[in-house]
């Protein structure tokens, strides 16, 4: 070797060698074998030996403790439990058949949910990267999905991250005694003091939500300027997103121990607190009553399918982002089980807690309906517009029951059958009061609100629901966030901290739409439109990388070496033939369901105090179009760009690593026909495996210059020898 060279300049030196991947390589001077380590794949992977620095800790976090084993599981868990535990599931559960609607849901968590769930952890655990380079590495012609899954994700966040503000500006609200949506504001109308109309029209905590809270114009074509309560609050909630990811798992990690076990202790407390309230036992009983025929409606597994997908946050990048920084023996599988059930549990949990306290509130509301209606009764008796002989003897008005109250109603609706309407009387059914459907905001910010006024010491139980309203936010806002920092990061190289106080500061400026007048109208657009259909496409397209075209007796295979035991063949049936057949007919039934059901709005119109169901205006209608098309745009441009060669694939990226007798050294983007070929002695078609693998160099004497390190129980797999090898049978 020449003496000027730069590898002889530098072979004391501490360092990084620069020099081309070939040029190290084509030298004939021994080397060090003992502490060089050259490593063909996207990241280092393994401690070489005790006393050497741990190159995961160099260049990508890791949950290597058992502490971080259980910041990793509470962040999983924080992740896939939200908001929608709380205010969907249990909506789903009442309108679907109470308690029947569990085995639909169940069974589609077992055959769609548990094994999609575990197919993204292994995928993530096994690379290393986050969804971008995931599915670049497992098929680039797919990798389109990755930046799919990024933007969802970011359209997701948006809108999320507003729901949080709300929760804090209550919050902050209940800090007072009485809570100030339990009765409605006095007005002065010249020298007299009256209840506003629009309150009195409707209710106190529903006037407080769109009038105080919102100040929601008529329509979504009315901006009506910015919100600058809501404003604050939204930026308090971006501050907090951007305060708990600024230091990627490092910090996010930590604020998993609250966020995730804080809204537990909450639920566990209203469900005591609940159940010791009178009625409780009647919400629960109805919300658990099963209407079996309901199990044979096609909607109910449709809608159940949707909340199984939604649930586990599939397709998010997400679960694949926190997955990313285990270790390679980890193992996912019992991850996957235990995060899959503690969701569906927690559900179960907050549906009990739920109804528990709608029962509560349905008994009150009950009661006043007996009252104001035996008040009517009691004026028609005085007129003489009813006889006197119509009443029961034993009801007494000064305590009358609901059950005399309905036997009253029933004898005057017998009696006077023909002029009944006109006497304007109420039922006042118990039955009725529980079969009123609440979801999302509905239930959150007005049903609930005003069951807790109801609450002796409710300040308080006000103040635990909206703290345990922004935990679950926020631990979901963490895994979405994740989904777009870590594949970013970890593609384009960017530095952690600058890109996500720029990513919160910049979803905060375009976040000001959903907080002027009109903003939660396009609060319900994104909902509704901006992740379902993307989202649906993204997990088949994912299913299908993995079963059919990576191959799913190869990936069963890399799973046994990684996990140190074969997973169940109900693995290798669900992921290439019940999973792929079952989503594809959930995308068939939602784009049916979006030509069916026009596009529209629930909006409150001021005047009537009253929600009217309103289409969406042209404009808006093109919005939503375009929200679909942009986040499913990277499927068909990545495709098409890397079926011609437009790009590089980045499916052969390499990382060499020198330093003090190790190799360092980043190449990416390498043609077919440059250093990969000259290092793997492989022609261009023989493309290595996608799944990483650890290798050494041995030197010039070794029968083969590349060849797999030995690893207990094969945890690292068998990378490019398996690429070119048949696929093993099961």
């Amino acid at each position: 070797m020449p003496k000027n060279s730069k590898v002889t300049q530098r072979e004391h030196s501490s360092e990084h060698v620069t020099e081309s991947v070939a040029d190290l390589l084509a030298h004939q001077e021994p080397v060090d074998y003992k502490r060089s380590v050259l490593n063909v794949t996207g990241e280092t992977w393994e401690k070489q030996k005790e006393g050497d620095e741990d190159l995961d800790a160099e260049n990508r976090p890791a949950w290597n403790s058992k502490l971080h084993k259980l910041q990793y599981i509470l962040a999983q868990i924080g992740y896939s439990v939200g908001l929608g535990n709380v205010w969907r599931f249990p909506y789903l559960c009442q309108k679907n058949g109470g308690g029947a609607y569990l085995v639909p849901y169940l069974v589609l968590l077992i055959i769609i949910g548990l094994p999609l769930f575990f197919l993204e952890l292994a995928v993530g655990q096994r690379i290393r990267r986050g969804s971008i380079g995931v599915w670049n590495y497992i098929c680039p012609r797919l990798g389109g999905i990755g930046y799919a899954s990024c933007l969802v994700c970011f359209f997701v966040g948006l809108y999320y991250n507003v729901i949080i503000g709300w929760s804090i500006f209550y919050f902050f609200k209940s800090f007072q005694y009485p809570l100030p949506w339990s009765e409605c504001p006095i007005v002065k109308n010249g020298s007299v003091a009256v209840v506003e109309t629009e309150c009195e029209r409707s209710s106190a905590t529903t006037y407080f939500w769109y009038r105080e809270t919102l100040d929601i114009s008529n329509s979504i074509s009315e901006s009506g300027g910015l919100n600058w309560k809501m404003t604050l609050c939204l930026l308090v909630a971006w501050s907090l997103v951007g305060l708990a990811m600024i230091k990627g798992i490092q910090s996010s990690g930590k604020v998993m121990y609250f966020s995730s076990l804080f809204p537990y202790l909450v639920l566990v407390c209203f469900l005591v607190r609940g159940l010791l309230l009178r009625g409780a036992v009647d919400g629960i009983m109805h919300m658990f009553t099963p209407k079996l025929d309901k199990m044979l409606d096609p909607q109910v597994w449709r809608e159940a399918a949707t909340q199984v997908f939604f649930a586990l946050g599939l397709g998010f990048g997400g679960v694949i982002a926190f997955s990313s920084y285990n270790k390679q023996d980890n193992n996912c599988h019992f991850d996957a089980t235990l995060v899959s059930f503690i969701n569906f549990f927690t559900s179960v949990l907050a549906t009990l807690v739920v109804f528990a306290v709608l029962g509560f509130k349905a008994n009150i509301m009950n009661e006043k309906c007996v009252v104001e209606n035996a008040e009517k009764i009691l004026g028609y008796l005085n007129t003489n517009v009813l006889s006197h002989d119509l009443i029961p003897p034993h009801v007494n008005f000064s305590h009358l029951t609901a059950k005399d109250y309905n036997e009253m109603y029933r004898v005057i609706m017998t009696v006077k059958e023909g002029h009944f309407k006109e006497l304007g009387l109420d039922a006042c059914l118990l039955e009725d009061e529980l079969n009123k459907s609440v979801q999302g905001t509905g239930l959150a910010f007005i049903a609930f609100t005003e069951a807790m006024t109801h609450f002796p010491a409710s300040p308080f139980w006000s103040v635990m629901f909206f703290l345990m309203l922004i935990n679950l936010g926020l631990g979901s806002m963490i895994g979405t966030m994740s989904g777009i920092t870590t594949p970013i990061i970890d593609t384009f190289k960017v530095r952690k901290e600058v890109f996500t106080v720029g990513c919160c500061i910049f979803a905060f400026v375009v976040g000001l739409i959903f907080v002027q007048r009109s903003g939660n109208y396009f609060v319900t657009m994104f909902d509704d439109y901006s992740a379902t259909l993307p989202l649906t496409v993204v997990v088949i397209l994912e299913n299908i990388a993995v079963a059919w075209i990576y191959g799913t007796k190869k990936f069963m295979q890399e799973l046994t070496e990684m996990l140190g035991f074969r997973p169940y063949q109900f693995y290798y049936y669900t992921w290439k033939y019940v999973s792929p057949i079952c989503m594809a007919v959930l995308m068939t039934a939602s784009i049916i369901q979006l030509g069916v059901s026009p596009p529209g709005y629930s909006a409150w119109i001021r005047e009537e105090a009253a929600e009217k169901f309103l289409f969406y205006p042209t404009w808006a209608m093109a919005i939503l179009i375009s929200l679909i098309l942009l986040a499913s745009l990277p499927l068909p441009l990545v495709f098409i760009l890397r079926q011609f060669h437009l790009v590089s694939d980045g499916s052969n990226a390499l990382s060499v690593t020198y330093k003090k007798g190790r190799m360092m050294k980043d190449i990416s983007n390498l043609e077919d026909n440059d250093e990969t070929r000259f290092i793997l002695s492989k022609v261009p078609s023989e493309t290595p495996s996608p799944m990483p693998t650890h290798r050494s160099y041995l030197g010039p004497g070794s029968n083969s210059p590349m060849e797999m390190s030995s690893a207990p129980n094969g945890r690292y797999g068998s990378g490019y020898l398996l690429a070119s090898t048949p696929e093993s049978e099961l």
